[in-house]
């Protein structure tokens, strides 16, 4: 009986450490079944797992290539979008639980996609986290104003990964942003810009969604 218990007690004691990670609170997961291939996706500020831009791409990119997609409820309710800087601790524990949620599936090449405000999370929790065991970012519609670590080039910067730097091309400030991050373009640094594509790359899913597609079969 005594040593049932203790086993009972060591068991719990192995949950209560965070071995196992369960699927972060808000977020929508897409299972990969065996494909060892994941994606982490933050939406835009104020939003959630399921808005534009987040949802045709977690979708696009499980059913294109098979990947498991976990899109994460950000931090959200702060007033100014300059206030959002205080949500970032708080969104780089969500990315954390997203991480090891998926590695307990199996998959072992993980991405994170951020657009918007969740670019800016995405990017700064990279910068801020170079052992994550993520093997790229992709960011969308990513500025560079509000200083660190609101500021995409200053994060970006930071980042020992692959990159892919996206923005819609009809956006005038996103365009702005993305040209400001040109001397950045290198072997492992891409951008691409979607022709006609406003900041929610509205009616232009599918170019988005190609776009990413076709990045992440160049990593594999």
């Amino acid at each position: 009986m005594k040593k049932y218990s203790l086993l009972l007690f060591c068991f719990w004691l192995f949950i209560a450490s965070g071995t196992f990670a369960g699927q972060p609170d808000g977020s929508v997961y897409l299972d990969g079944k065996s494909s060892t291939f994941g994606l982490i996706l933050a939406h835009g500020k104020g939003q959630h797992p399921t808005w534009l831009v987040v949802d045709p791409v977690r979708k696009g990119i499980h059913e294109e290539l098979g990947y498991h997609t976990i899109s994460l409820q950000m931090p959200t309710g702060y007033g100014d979008w300059k206030e959002y800087a205080d949500g970032f601790p708080k969104a780089y524990n969500t990315i954390k639980e997203a991480i090891q949620f998926l590695k307990e599936k199996g998959v072992t090449q993980i991405y994170l996609f951020g657009h918007s405000m969740g670019a800016r999370m995405a990017s700064a929790f990279v910068a801020e986290n170079q052992n994550s065991d993520l093997a790229g970012l992709m960011v969308a519609g990513c500025r560079n104003n509000g200083g660190y670590p609101l500021a995409c080039k200053q994060t970006l910067k930071k980042v020992d990964l692959p990159v892919l730097d996206i923005w819609g091309g009809k956006n005038g400030k996103d365009s702005k942003a993305a040209s400001q991050r040109e001397d950045m373009v290198s072997d492992t640094y891409a951008q691409v810009s979607i022709s006609g594509a406003n900041h929610k790359f509205e009616n232009r899913e599918d170019a988005l969604v190609e776009a990413v597609a076709n990045w992440l079969k160049n990593q594999h």
